[in-house]
């Protein structure tokens, strides 16, 4: 190759990869990868994968996101329509609803990976750090956020922690052991090797993704 010359990132659509966690994961950081540097395929956005659609979805991945503006899931991973299930709450917080909407993406879908993806600068951990140092909380439902995000940060600080990027990563860290302690299909997917989970620090200074924490995929 030239030099000067950008190599190529190619790799074929999600929904044609191997049925099995790590391919997904694979297939997932090659997009990430080719956002990173600028070289998107934007796959499975036409008409056709639109027709394909009609009759019902087969996602690869379930991804529970924050809901940051900043934070666009299926850009930062280049997929397209019908790839992943994605679920966002501020501060990729859980509850009822979302742990459900996992487990349905896992039992009824098929999905054979699950992502937790945090990110850099999250304003729902940085406003419970604030809170939690003799800081105002809020008023209202939003006092649920730093309800939901605060044993995140003291469980940080008791290990020595203090920056917002460590405490970033241990709300990931967290989320993720909830996630498979209260989800008794994906134990079972990543015994089996059917299915695993995977926590991220997407990184708004860059675009890439930071592995936090992972079960199942490597």
């Amino acid at each position: 190759m030239s030099v000067g010359r950008r190599a190529t990132i190619v790799v074929m659509p999600l929904k044609d990869v191997a049925k099995e966690p790590q391919a997904v994961w694979d297939a997932l950081q090659a997009g990430n990868q080719r956002f990173v540097l600028q070289q998107q395929e934007r796959p499975n956005q036409d008409i056709v994968r639109r027709a394909e659609l009609r009759d019902g979805q087969y996602p690869r991945a379930a991804v529970l996101s924050c809901s940051d503006s900043r934070v666009p899931v299926e850009m930062i991973f280049d997929v397209g329509l019908g790839d992943l299930f994605v679920v966002r709450t501020a501060g990729e917080i859980l509850d009822p609803s979302v742990l459900g909407s996992l487990e349905y993406a896992i039992k009824s879908l098929g999905v054979e990976l699950i992502v937790v993806m945090g990110h850099e600068s999250c304003g729902a951990v940085a406003a419970t750090a604030e809170a939690l140092s003799g800081g105002t909380i809020p008023n209202g439902l939003e006092r649920i956020l730093i309800e939901k995000v605060a044993p995140s940060i003291l469980e940080a600080r008791a290990r020595g922690m203090n920056s917002s990027d460590d405490f970033e990563r241990q709300h990931i860290i967290e989320t993720v052991v909830q996630i498979k302690h209260r989800l008794a299909p994906l134990r079972s997917g990543i015994a089996e090797g059917s299915c695993g989970i995977v926590g991220l620090r997407y990184k708004l200074s860059d675009g890439s993704v930071e592995h936090v924490i992972s079960d199942g995929v490597e």
